[in-house]
């Protein structure tokens, strides 16, 4: 599963540090998100959604090899 929070990120000045608080994870799992090394819970993805105020689905997405 690939994201786009690395993106959203930076669209709203934030660094994994920000977005892990603000969360309620540590920076490395959001770096290991980024990194497409850890998929999220549900309920993990639409916190970050919702922050965002963006669709689950605008910010993770499906590989072909998934």
């Amino acid at each position: 599963m690939k994201n786009s929070i690395k993106v959203q990120r930076a669209i709203h000045d934030m660094t994994q540090a920000d977005l892990a608080e603000k969360i309620g994870v540590s920076r490395q799992t959001i770096n290991a998100m980024e990194k497409n090394k850890y998929v999220p819970s549900t309920v993990l993805s639409l916190k970050i959604a919702q922050l965002f105020k963006k669709p689950v689905e605008e910010l993770f997405f499906l590989e072909d090899t998934d």
